[in-house]
């Protein structure tokens, strides 16, 4: 995906027009399939992903990160399955953890099987348990996995904070069609910086 944030940026205008703050005491970050399998989708947004996860963990805030992969696909991979022709197989070097991401022992890892990381996982039993109320969703891919999480967690009631330059798909047109749906009805778009000048001034007691 060609990444040219100053052009998507001018196209969003009309739909960052909700603003809000994550209360970061109770918010999470959500870091979406960020596997060896969506490497090259990944990479022009890597960067940013580093900063705000060393931020984050920095401030001791919890991060979430699943892990797309499927068992037998036959059993375990629906119509998933069938639409693409294809699955991430657990174990195998595609459904590992992209090298870069360096995760800590303290790191959630949430395993998942559809787009949605609410769906037959315990996402929700973790937000509950630790009081959170605002997700911020990053990784890969926009219009599919993190799309239909972001969509999901606003019908759960939670705010959701969705990272324009911290999210990215196979292609420019897909990205920026999601951003627009979502910025319209589900969340509020954020850039990378935007969100590290946020955390810049958060102060945990």
């Amino acid at each position: 995906m060609r990444f040219n944030l100053e052009e998507i940026l001018k196209e969003l205008t009309p739909y960052r027009e909700k603003k809000a703050i994550p209360e970061f005491a109770r918010s999470c970050l959500l870091a979406i399939d960020l596997q060896n399998y969506f490497k090259r989708i990944l990479l022009p947004i890597l960067k940013n992903l580093q900063r705000i996860i060393e931020s984050w963990r920095n401030l001791n805030l919890p991060i979430i990160f699943t892990q797309h992969g499927h068992k037998e696909p036959s059993r375990d991979g629906g119509e998933l399955g069938r639409w693409w022709g294809e699955l991430i197989l657990e174990g195998t070097e595609e459904w590992k953890m992209i090298p870069e991401m360096r995760l800590k022992s303290e790191d959630i890892i949430l395993p998942k099987k559809r787009y949605s990381a609410f769906f037959e996982t315990n996402l929700e039993k973790i937000l509950k348990e630790r009081g959170i109320r605002d997700l911020i969703i990053s990784g890969v891919m926009t219009n599919l996995c993190c799309e239909t999480t972001a969509r999901d967690a606003f019908m759960r009631d939670y705010r959701v904070f969705f990272l324009i330059d911290g999210t990215a798909t196979g292609r420019e047109d897909l990205h920026l069609s999601s951003l627009k749906n979502l910025g319209f009805g589900f969340a509020y778009l954020l850039t990378c910086d935007e969100l590290m000048n946020l955390l810049k001034k958060y102060s945990p007691l």
